[in-house]
């Protein structure tokens, strides 16, 4: 069975996985992304790390790598990864194709990637055409069509976490993880009610989340906002790429009961009974491996 290297570089971990093409991960091990380094020596380290990946593994011929940002149409390039200013505007791909002659190289936002190892490793068969929302420290988006990911005009469609809410801010600053704690602050302030979370010391997302698990009222409503904003997202996609299957990763898993009630409430507000009545909403099913998986199928793209 072949093996590919999946890479998935965020702005704290760098991961690498030996995937099978059954989609089964083998081996895993992860560089925090400081350590990498910054400015010019990411690249210079990059390789490094990944010479030596590929001496363990001499049989691997394919690699896939995802990145948290945009990247040229001919994914050459780099262009804006605000979490990972070493490796910004550089020639990326370029560099590892000129150092590996012998290896094949694909480079994808990270988005991308993981939709597209849900569409060939999700645990329930995944339609050719859906959309992909990630929660976690940012919100990320993407959709595969006719089974094949979905770029937009120069490369970098589906940056839903941009798509701006009914309160002026953008999906991101509403749901991330700084927007939820930002929520929880300001609702706390003037909260006349008792909730643990004022109980809790300096707050944190996960400290949000644990309130939610507790049936905190305050922090059940907090998640209730996030299912608005959720829903409101999920809206605008579906109506611009007239799409009925969407998958929700990241974080959300530990969550989406809070979520779920908002959530529907804002898409069938805004939504006709044409979108509603094939509307297929489901959790993501890679996890935590998702950005490895994802990565690694990148592989299965042809050059």
């Amino acid at each position: 069975m072949e093996k590919f290297l999946g890479i998935d570089i965020g702005g704290t971990n760098v991961k690498f996985g030996l995937v099978e093409s059954s989609g089964n991960l083998i081996y895993k091990k992860k560089y925090p992304t400081a350590e990498v380094g910054e400015d010019d020596k990411f690249i210079k380290n990059f390789k490094k790390i990944l010479t030596k990946q590929l001496e363990k593994n001499p049989s691997i011929k394919k690699v896939g790598i995802g990145v948290p940002g945009t990247l040229s149409k001919d994914r050459l390039w780099t262009l804006e990864l605000p979490n990972i200013p070493g490796l910004e505007k550089k020639r990326f791909l370029g560099e590892l194709k000129d150092h590996f002659s012998n290896i094949t190289f694909h480079v994808e936002n990270d988005a991308n990637a993981a939709a597209l190892g849900e569409y060939y490793f999700a645990e329930n068969k995944v339609p050719d055409n859906f959309i992909f929302i990630t929660l976690g420290t940012g919100v990320g988006g993407a959709a595969v069509i006719d089974g094949q990911i979905f770029k937009g005009g120069d490369g970098n469609g589906m940056e839903i976490g941009h798509i701006v809410s009914s309160n002026g801010k953008t999906i991101e600053e509403n749901i991330g993880k700084k927007g939820i704690l930002g929520m929880a602050l300001t609702t706390l302030e003037g909260y006349e009610g008792k909730s643990v979370l004022s109980e809790m010391g300096v707050l944190n997302p996960k400290k949000v989340v644990k309130a939610a698990h507790g049936q905190d009222v305050l922090a059940l409503e907090i998640f209730a906002d996030v299912g608005k904003y959720l829903g409101e997202s999920i809206v605008s996609a579906i109506r611009l790429l007239d799409v009925k299957t969407v998958l929700i990763g990241g974080g959300v898993s530990d969550t989406f009961e809070y979520v779920r009630h908002s959530m529907y409430d804002s898409i069938n507000h805004y939504l006709t009974p044409y979108y509603t009545d094939k509307l297929d909403i489901r959790l993501a099913t890679l996890g935590n491996e998702a950005g490895i998986i994802g990565a690694a199928s990148l592989c299965f793209i042809d050059d």
